[in-house]
């Protein structure tokens, strides 16, 4: 009887044994994935528009036309002297919009289809598509509020900081 006792603990003893070098943790992980980019094309603006040129295609982008060496003179001259160039650029922006002759599309065009006026005013001020979230963003903000108007998007858009950038 001690014998087949003694037997059962050695095979006892035997199968723990082997479970437990059997059952090893790896510790390493390895996973073969490619590197993605994740990033919108022409997204990337590293360059800072200066003031001239800030000036120069605000008034392009909203004339369709350049503006006036004694225009461009007066308004870089101010833009200089003010200590809150972020002020400042929101003033003239303003000034634009304001202006009689600014082309921005009126507000029973922009209800029809208001994701193609999204599109088109991304291209127009940031060379590039808006992503879904901009979309999604700009055409709900028009959908269920009818006081944003086209110049509140171009507003916006215009004194963002992308529109310093390109």
């Amino acid at each position: 009887m001690i014998i087949v006792n003694m037997n059962y603990k050695l095979i006892v003893f035997l199968l723990m044994l082997t479970i437990v070098v059997a059952c090893k943790k790896e510790d390493t992980y390895l996973y073969e994935v490619n590197n993605v980019s994740v990033q919108q094309n022409g997204s990337v603006k590293n360059n800072v528009k200066n003031t001239t040129e800030f000036i120069s295609i605000a008034y392009a982008d909203l004339f369709g036309t350049t503006i006036s060496q004694s225009d461009l003179l007066v308004l870089n001259t101010v833009y200089n002297a003010f200590g809150d160039q972020k002020m400042i650029e929101d003033r003239i922006i303003l000034n634009f919009i304001e202006k009689p002759g600014s082309v921005i599309p009126a507000t029973p065009s922009v209800s029809g289809d208001t994701i193609q006026f999204v599109i088109n005013t991304y291209k127009k001020l940031y060379n590039r598509e808006p992503n879904a979230i901009e979309k999604y963003y700009f055409k709900e903000a028009i959908r269920t509020n009818a006081a944003i108007t086209p110049l509140m998007v171009y507003y916006a858009l215009m004194t963002a900081d992308e529109y310093r950038f390109y």
